[in-house]
């Protein structure tokens, strides 16, 4: 990993009572939402609240309208890694203690429910060991192309027992596994801490071999690989004295060519993903790029265009430099490929407080990973170590500022860091094999104060919404599912968890319909028209002055619709709603015929119709007010 200043990281808390106990059931006569929450003061962790009633009370408040009528990706699991690190400070506690920690962190109904591990292949920064290691090492100036050395016996000892473990207590868990550098002897400079892979046709047919060994020995000792990369931040060339390797996207496809075949015949569970890095390619990626290579700041996008893309089911992703969006450009430059999030840490700065990098590793990561990740196309979400001792290690190079999921402190007991909670909030309740759905959403990443979303559908039906309040003090907000809502607060900074059952009552029967390839233009006229048909309640068209009749909006859907109910979104700014409106259609652009008209009584306005079919639709304002008005969403729903 490469560390990022962001003053970050979680210090510790004991598992509260509350996190005891599965999602209750609800009855079918009395639709109810059951909330968990956790606060930046720890004065909650997961705990659950009372359940929140539905009514059908309209709200002029900020409203979170669900929609499972327009799904995305699935998902696959959330989770860390268990890391040798790792391994070593959970077997520092006494057998008893360790198997409470394995519960609070795997068991979905008593804990955290993590479901997918992102395991290092050999070593990474953080072990345990005197040196670092792989599963093939020879000295010095040997080489091993019949891999006669190969054994995982190093993992037997805690790793894989651990690995068991976690299977037994969640049977859903997925595991991915990375390497952070093949044996010495494959690489330029003969160490597992610098170098590249050799030009070598022997080299490369030794490194898929030696990469498909690891995945039968694993299997064999009932750790199945679901996913593997070929190399960890394969820009990363100086890791602070961890394993590191420079690969380029040719090296890797050249790798990936071998191995792809092998393990379909071999291990067809086994899929591979590419690159494994930063959203963006880091700046110091690129001034470590040797003398004539190619810094590749386009990597993922070329290895998904070459021939090594037939044996890619997707791309892996890390934290550590760009933003989320650089996932949902990926996936809508390859749709057919798909996206995990593989890795960031929280960090902290030397002189940080535990309760300042409690706070803010919880609301930069529940903003960034939780909602950040997931609603770019994400498959996954996962942290970086499992646990990790009080003073973040141990580790042989790299990050010294790293936090886990759970910390093991001196006097033998273990308590749980921020991460164990943004995690948490994702992996208690949303399934493997869950689908991210339609949640309109008026945060940012970036951070602009207001309330962040995220939903999804169950397997069996339910629906997950975890919603996250980027403001330090408390936000009240409706959410809106079918012809139900309720209204809740939260307090500052807090992330809280709303399950609820499969239920007729949220079926309205509506579905959203896409405005993709929509064009907008406004009164007053303006760039930002587009900015209310950009799925993104975050952004927002406004009038830029006080409401006055004859302003509008118009949206042209390029072809004829059918339709029957509009949404008219003010966004987060609830005071921007039109105070008089009309709702206008047209099937040319000429000819408008009225549709509807009324008045405004806060952010959100439904209007519902007859089945309309037209091309063009305009919402006119018919009243004045001091306050600008504000388009942050216009959806249509047939």
């Amino acid at each position: 990993m490469q560390r990022r200043t962001l003053g970050l990281v979680a210090a510790g808390a004991v598992v509260a009572a509350g996190l005891a106990g599965a999602p209750a059931a609800q009855a079918a006569t009395a639709p109810a939402a059951p909330v968990w929450v956790t606060t930046i003061d720890r004065a909650e962790l997961l705990h659950q609240r009372a359940a929140v009633p539905f009514g059908t009370r309209p709200s002029g408040q900020t409203t979170i309208t669900v929609d499972p009528s327009r799904t995305y990706q699935s998902m696959d699991g959330f989770g860390a890694s268990i890391t040798d690190s790792s391994a070593a400070v959970l077997y520092r506690l006494t057998p008893q203690r360790r198997a409470e920690a394995m519960r609070a962190l795997f068991d979905p109904a008593r804990g955290a429910g993590v479901s997918l591990l992102r395991q290092p292949i050999g070593a990474s920064d953080f072990t345990a060991e005197a040196e670092h290691y792989t599963y093939d090492d020879v000295p010095p100036g040997q080489t091993d192309f019949a891999l006669a050395h190969f054994s995982i016996a190093h993992d037997e000892a805690r790793v894989l027992p651990l690995l068991r473990e976690a299977r037994r207590l969640n049977p859903q868990l997925k595991i991915m596994a990375t390497p952070w550098s093949p044996p010495a002897w494959m690489k330029t400079s003969d160490s597992l801490a610098s170098g590249e892979l050799k030009d070598d046709p022997k080299v490369y047919a030794a490194y898929a071999v030696y990469l498909t060994r690891f995945v039968l020995a694993y299997t064999a000792a009932g750790a199945p690989v679901d996913y593997l990369s070929i190399q960890n931040e394969p820009q990363n060339r100086d890791a602070g004295g961890g394993p590191v390797m420079g690969l380029n996207t040719t090296q890797a496809a050249k790798v990936i060519g071998i191995l792809g075949p092998l393990l379909r015949i071999v291990s067809p569970r086994t899929k591979i993903l590419g690159y494994d890095h930063n959203w963006q390619t880091h700046p110091n990626d690129v001034a470590n790029t040797p003398p004539g290579q190619d810094p590749e700041t386009d990597y993922p996008y070329k290895l998904l265009s070459g021939d090594a893309a037939k044996w890619l089911a997707g791309t892996a992703y890390h934290c550590y430099y760009g933003d989320p969006s650089a996932m949902t450009a990926l996936h809508n430059a390859f749709p057919d490929r798909g996206i995990w999030f593989t890795e960031c840490s929280g960090s902290h700065g030397p002189s940080d407080t535990p309760a300042q990098y409690f706070t803010d590793t919880l609301k930069w990561h529940a903003r960034t990973i939780t909602v950040g990740v997931t609603r770019n196309w994400a498959k996954s979400a996962v942290t970086w170590n499992l646990a990790l001792d009080a003073t973040g290690g141990p580790h042989l190079g790299g990050c010294g500022t790293c936090t886990g999921l759970i910390t093991v402190q001196p006097d033998g007991t273990w308590t749980t860091d921020a991460e164990y909670y943004t995690i948490g909030h994702l992996a208690k309740f949303v399934r493997p094999g869950a689908v991210r759905i339609a949640s309109t959403n008026f945060g940012t990443t970036g951070w602009n104060g207001e309330i962040t979303d995220v939903a999804f559908r169950n397997p069996d039906g339910s629906t997950v919404l975890v919603v996250h309040n980027e403001n330090d003090a408390p936000r009240s907000f409706t959410v809106a599912a079918g012809a139900r809502s309720f209204d809740y607060t939260l307090p500052g900074g807090s992330l809280a968890t709303f399950t609820w059952p499969r239920d007729r009552a949220f079926d309205d029967g509506l579905r959203l319909l896409s405005t993709a390839g929509a064009t907008a233009t406004s009164s007053p006229a303006g760039p930002d028209a587009a900015l209310a048909i950009d799925d993104d309640g975050a952004t927002r068209w406004s009038s830029g002055a006080a409401q006055a009749p004859g302003q509008y909006l118009q949206i042209d859907l390029g072809t004829a619709r059918t339709f029957r109910r509009v949404a008219i979104d003010s966004g987060a700014s609830v005071g921007d709603y039109a105070r008089g409106w009309r709702l206008s259609t047209s099937t040319d652009g000429t000819t408008w015929r009225t549709a509807a008209q009324g008045t405004g009584a806060g952010q959100l306005t439904n209007v519902d119709l007859r089945p309309t079919r037209a091309r063009f639709v305009r919402v006119t304002a018919t009243a004045g007010a001091g306050n600008w008005w504000s388009i942050a969403d216009l959806r249509l729903y047939a």
